[in-house]
C-alpha cells in the first residue's frame, strides 16, 4: 500500500463495463426523473432549478421530499432534517465499502462516493461478500444513473405532461427486484441471516408505528448496526490490474 492512500486504481475497461452493466436499469431512473421533474415545475421551481437540483444533488427521494416542502416560504431547518433523514442510508453504505475506499486517497474517495446509489452499492456490496473488490462500478454505474436522473429532469420539466404517473407503469418495482437479486445472489452466512432479519423485522414495526418513511431508516440502523458489531470482517482479495 502506498503512503497516500493509491493503492487501488480504478481500471477504465472495468468502469466503462460497469457503466453498461447499470443502463438497464437506468431507463427506471429516467422514469422518475422525469416525474421529479414534473413536480418540480408544479411547485413553482424554474426549469433550470429543477435541472441544477438534480445535476448537483442527485438524491432522487430527499429531492421529491424537499419539493414537496417548497413553496412561498421554505423551512429551510425542517427540510434539511428530513433529507438528512432520507439518506442516512449512505452513512452506513459508505462505512460498508471503506475495507476499498481506504486504500484510495481521500480526494477520490470522496468524489467517488458522490456518484453511490442504492444500485451500485448493491452490486459492489454483493461482489465485496464473494471476495472480489468492484469499486469501479460506483463510478461507471453511477455515471449511468446520474446521466439517467439528470436527462429524465430535464424531460419532465419540458415534457412532463407524458408521464404523470410512473407508478402505474410498476417502474417503483424495478429497483426493489434489482436490490432483491443482488441480495440473494451474495454470499450468506448464519449472521448476515441474523442481520436480514433484525432489518426487517425492525423495519416492519418502524412501518406500523412511526410516521412515513421512517421504516426505511430504522431498518437500515437496525441491519447496520448488526452488522458493524457483530458480522465477523471479510478479507477482500486482491486483484490484479486488467489488461485491454
Amino acid at each position: 500500500m502506498t503512503s497516500h492512500g493509491d493503492a487501488y486504481q480504478l481500471q477504465p475497461t472495468r468502469v466503462r463495463a460497469e457503466f453498461l452493466r447499470l443502463l438497464p436499469i437506468s431507463l427506471f431512473v429516467v422514469a422518475f426523473g422525469a416525474a421529479f421533474g414534473l413536480a418540480a415545475v408544479q411547485k413553482g421551481l424554474e426549469p433550470l432549478q429543477a435541472l441544477l437540483m438534480s445535476t448537483v444533488v442527485f438524491a432522487g427521494a430527499s429531492q421529491f421530499a424537499a419539493v414537496d416542502m417548497w413553496g412561498q416560504e421554505v423551512s429551510l431547518i425542517p427540510m434539511m432534517a428530513v433529507v438528512f433523514a432520507i439518506n442516512s442510508r449512505h452513512l452506513l453504505m459508505g462505512a460498508s465499502l471503506y475495507p476499498m475506499l481506504r486504500e484510495m486517497s481521500p480526494a477520490r474517495r470522496y468524489g467517488l462516493l458522490l456518484l453511490l446509489t442504492d444500485a451500485n452499492w448493491a452490486v459492489s456490496a454483493q461482489e465485496y461478500q464473494n471476495g472480489r473488490r468492484n469499486l469501479e462500478v460506483i463510478l461507471g454505474g453511477g455515471l449511468a444513473l446520474w446521466l439517467a436522473w439528470v436527462l429524465g429532469t430535464g424531460l419532465g420539466v419540458y415534457f412532463g405532461g407524458l408521464l404523470r404517473d410512473p407508478h402505474s407503469l410498476g417502474l417503483d418495482m424495478v429497483l426493489g427486484c434489482f436490490l432483491l437479486a443482488m441480495a440473494l445472489g451474495g454470499r450468506k452466512t448464519p449472521r448476515t441471516l441474523v442481520a436480514w432479519l433484525v432489518a426487517g423485522a425492525a423495519s416492519l414495526m418502524a412501518w406500523y408505528w412511526l410516521p412515513p418513511n421512517t421504516h426505511v431508516v430504522v431498518g437500515a440502523l437496525a441491519g447496520g448496526a448488526i452488522g458493524f458489531f457483530w458480522l465477523e470482517p471479510r478479507k477482500v482479495a486482491e486483484q490484479q490490474p486488467e489488461e485491454e
